[in-house]
């Protein structure tokens, strides 16, 4: 008789989700997704389609980054946060937001659109911050070119302007559908839409 093939083995029941090991490693959901994704992490999906990471794999990821570790050790990869805006006053205060509510986050500051979109190229962020009116290239030229570019596909957009209602109307071909911030508003709420920009596509 040909016997039946063997389940594969059950995962543990001490396995932790995204969110448990981001508490641990003091990061964020997003930076221990991406550690899964490089394999530094084993993970696997419940039935449900939920993540969960081996315990075991963390405890040997933190193990070789103590004293005396046996394997050497490796850079956390930061989430990256590209600003892409001309004023200085702006600039200043996303970067003491981001500061303070998402110091895991590495921002860096494109004062124009030719400096931002080669900036895009190297970066390959996490999150754009695009304001409309820019120098160099019209910042509605450049968020549409991003939206048909398959390689910025990963990037999350997210779009600062100062214009509302009919004065957004030239440039409702590239920022339709995304999520954008008023500037006299910003502080109240670009907090809120940056956290859902860097939590997983997924439930965690």
């Amino acid at each position: 008789m040909v016997s039946s093939p063997l389940p594969p083995p059950s995962p543990h029941d001490d396995d932790c989700t995204t969110v448990d090991v981001a508490q641990r490693l003091g990061l964020a959901v997003r930076s221990v997704q991406l550690m899964v994704d490089r394999g530094e992490l084993q993970a696997w999906k419940t039935p449900g389609g939920h993540r969960r990471i081996s315990r075991a794999s963390v405890d040997r990821w933190l193990a070789a980054r103590q004293p005396g570790g046996s394997t050497p050790t490796a850079a956390v990869t930061r989430p990256r946060v590209l600003l892409i805006e001309d004023s200085r006053h702006f600039q200043t205060l996303v970067s003491m937001l981001v500061k303070s509510r998402f110091p895991e986050v590495d921002l860096h500051i494109a004062d124009d659109g030719i400096t931002g979109l080669a900036m895009v190229g190297k970066l390959e962020p996490e999150v754009l911050l695009v304001d409309i009116l820019l120098p160099g290239i019209d910042g509605a030229m450049l968020i549409s070119g991003l939206r048909s570019h398959a390689s910025f596909a990963h990037s999350r957009l997210i779009v600062v302007t100062s214009l509302e209602g009919e004065g957004l109307a030239p440039y409702a071909f590239a920022i339709e559908g995304l999520p954008r911030v008023h500037k006299p508003r910003l502080a109240m709420e670009l907090p809120a839409l940056l956290a859902a920009a860097l939590a997983p596509a997924g439930q965690a």
